[in-house]
């Protein structure tokens, strides 16, 4: 499976920015499997990470690279710093950034499929508030979207109530977010907009959610799960005894892979059909 770290000039940030992809091969090495049919433009997943990490984590503590090559998906991975994947109020647009700009360099660079029925986001802690926020800001765009252990709601580190409000992470979410009044109602507070799409009717992607008992975010995941459990298309997944560590993140993302409505069969050969029309 071909493995690409891309260094590229971000034109929203004004900086240079790093992404890691794995993109889906037909052969495969002894010992790891490939997708048996089907070819590019490949379904994608943006795979992001928490806050204290980069674009490589993921490649570096779980076996993300296999499994991606066993379900035939282009992941990519891009580094947004502590930035909470947010257009901040003093600082830089990173939504803006990993909602719009980052797709399109990357379908530039890859043969990614543009339809909604193949982009999916998932991600851990600071990255599953990311992916969530991918598929409420953008529903029309990720059939599916998944959080780890994520930090699903940024107003407790607003009020110094976060288990983990550290200095370094009091300063950016002020700094993201101005203020725990600013941040309520704001579109940086899902809750809220997810509540205005269910009031207009809007059509969703699927929601995974998944957190170990033992971490410190398991309170604000079953906030979440009470306040849209039965209101949205929402697949609760927790883990007896697991914190916030790798452990548990990299056998949750391949639940999250297998979870995944990946197009297969009939819809496999179409796509292989759209890549040769492309110019294979």
């Amino acid at each position: 499976m071909p493995l690409a770290q891309v260094e590229f000039f971000s034109e929203t940030l004004s900086l240079s920015s790093s992404l890691a992809a794995v993109i889906p091969q037909r052969g495969a090495a002894i010992g790891a499997a490939g997708p048996s049919a089907g070819g590019p433009p490949w379904p994608v997943l943006y795979l992001l990470h928490g806050a204290t990490d980069n674009h490589m984590s993921w490649l570096r503590y779980s076996s993300i690279e296999r499994y991606a090559q066993e379900k035939g998906i282009a992941v990519l991975m891009p580094s947004v710093h502590l930035s909470f994947y947010s257009d901040q109020k003093q600082g830089l647009d990173y939504f803006t950034f990993l909602s719009e700009e980052l797709p399109a360099v990357a379908e530039a660079m890859f043969r990614l499929s543009d339809r909604r029925e193949d982009t999916f986001a998932a991600g851990l802690s600071m990255g599953g508030y990311g992916a969530f926020k991918l598929g409420i800001r953008c529903p029309q765009r990720f059939a599916a979207v998944a959080s780890l252990s994520g930090s699903l709601s940024q107003r407790t580190r607003l009020t110094g109530e976060s288990p983990i409000a550290n200095e370094a992470m009091l300063r950016m979410a002020k700094l993201t977010f101005g203020s725990a009044e600013a941040y309520d109602g704001s579109p940086d507070d899902l809750a809220h907009v997810l509540e205005g799409h269910l009031a207009a009717g809007t059509e969703l992607p699927r929601f995974y959610q998944g957190c170990g008992t033992a971490d410190f975010n398991y309170g604000l995941n079953l906030d979440f799960r009470r306040q849209f459990e039965g209101r949205i298309g929402l697949t609760y997944v927790e883990t007896p005894g697991a914190g916030h560590e790798w452990s548990y993140w990299d056998a949750a993302i391949r639940d999250v892979l297998d979870w995944l409505p990946l197009r297969g069969g009939e819809a496999e050969d179409q796509r292989e059909a759209d890549g040769k029309g492309q110019g294979e």
